[in-house]
């Protein structure tokens, strides 16, 4: 077993060595960068978004990391707000973007009891020990266009490593997250981890129900926006996360209803990765996931007594389904629930259990409507015969929108300010 000391030796990337592109980078992130310099700190591009120039892929988001105390932070800017108790961090709004700036932090590498706390200020060195793996553990500096590595997080990049930053084994017990980040990039970047990691990932994948169901729902939900759902829900269910996390939903993966599930999301990915599309919304994503499950359980309710398939008991079914299959360790949002129902009991707007002479398109004024629409599209480009029935649903839904009357604001009236 590998010693839990971590061996820091820096070494600086010039731009003709790692060959990023400052022009790459978001601009606003380059103006809180030379902001927070100008006011005397240390600041650096972080994590992700290193990875992500270095890799050749294009970030979704930019870190930054700081000597600045978050206090010192907000008085900096003004459009700065200071969020998180457990893990203390600003927020910096630029346009509709927001960005984490984050102040360098120290941390006990050497004991594998669960992060209660992580608040505790350190030096760039120090920050870098307490970082998950060697390919997030990298600063990039705009000011010289250099990229600082203390942990050999550049080589392992280029040779297609992933390594943890110190012994996983102490490091995946004291947030236990890491192991799902580990199973993220190896299906968003097919990084190979190191056998003591795998090893690591089967003795401590129950540690994961210790950790918040909120973070682990977001890295979930951020992973089936990503493009690359298939491959990490595959390396879940290989690695018996999905079984621990989500046993419920892990029950149907032994079932043919998963190559349902994965023809459905396998189709997102397609639009995500070859069309360069936007990720569909949460719900809709969500909705890839229950509807194989939920569509079988309708047919067995309309087999048994077609009276009982109305639409009511559709959406009392998606509900139940749906929250089932999400429980009892994560529950999603009561937002994306909601969403989620609507979408999938709409699909039986489309394609009616009870089959009809006349196809009749008549419009809800739903506010999901569009969503559930998009999704009978991903149902048609996997199901040819459906298309006509979409592209007629599209064209009283277009003609729907052109007749409708424009929403109004309610008006109320304004009490005069009081005056001191």
């Amino acid at each position: 077993m590998q010693t839990n000391k971590i061996i820091m030796t820096v070494k600086k990337y010039l731009q003709k060595e790692h060959k990023i592109d400052i022009n790459d980078v978001d601009p606003d992130a380059l103006v809180i960068l030379d902001k927070l310099r100008a006011h005397g700190y240390t600041a650096y591009l972080v994590g992700g978004s290193v990875r992500d120039l270095l890799l050749n892929y294009t970030p979704k988001d930019y870190d930054i990391s700081t000597n600045a105390l978050p206090e010192q932070i907000k008085r900096v800017f003004s459009n700065c707000f200071l969020v998180g108790k457990r893990f203390r961090l600003a927020h910096v709004r630029m346009g509709h973007k927001t960005f984490e700036v984050s102040t360098f932090r120290n941390g006990d590498n050497e004991d594998d009891a669960l992060i209660q706390n992580d608040n505790e200020w350190g030096s760039e060195e120090q920050d870098v020990t307490r970082r998950d793996f060697t390919v997030n553990g990298l600063f990039y500096d705009n000011d010289s266009q250099t990229i600082i590595d203390y942990v050999g997080g550049v080589e392992d990049g280029r040779k297609n490593m992933l390594r943890c930053i110190g012994n996983p084994y102490i490091r995946f017990k004291q947030d236990p997250v890491r192991m799902i980040r580990l199973l993220k990039f190896k299906a968003r970047f097919g990084l190979d981890p190191d056998e003591q990691m795998i090893e690591a990932l089967f003795a401590l994948r129950t540690e994961t129900l210790k950790s918040s169901p909120i973070r682990i729902l977001e890295e979930l939900l951020r992973m089936l926006e990503s493009g690359s759902s298939v491959p990490f829900l595959k390396n879940l269910q290989h690695h018996g996360f999905l079984e621990t996390l989500l046993p419920n939903l892990a029950h149907f993966f032994e079932t043919p209803l998963e190559n349902e599930i994965y023809d459905l999301l396998t189709e997102v990915d397609r639009s995500i990765l070859v069309e360069n599309a936007r990720a569909p919304k949460r719900p809709l994503l969500v909705a890839c996931i229950v509807y194989p499950i939920y569509r079988k359980r309708m047919q067995e309710i309309y087999e048994a007594s077609p009276r009982k398939a109305h639409l009511g008991k559709m959406q009392d079914e998606a509900f139940k389904i749906t929250s089932h299959l999400f429980g009892p360790t994560l529950r999603i949002t009561k937002k994306i629930l909601a969403e989620t129902v609507n979408i999938l009991a709409t699909q039986y707007r489309f394609t009616p259990l009870q089959k009809k002479k006349a196809l009749v398109c008549k419009i809800p004024r739903t506010r999901d409507f569009d969503q559930a629409l998009k999704f009978f599209k991903l149902r048609a480009d996997l199901e040819p015969g459906l298309t006509d029935i979409y592209n007629e649903w599209v064209y009283y839904y277009e003609k729907f929108k052109k007749s409708a009357p424009p929403t109004k604001r309610a008006t109320t009236t304004r009490r005069p300010r009081r005056h001191r």
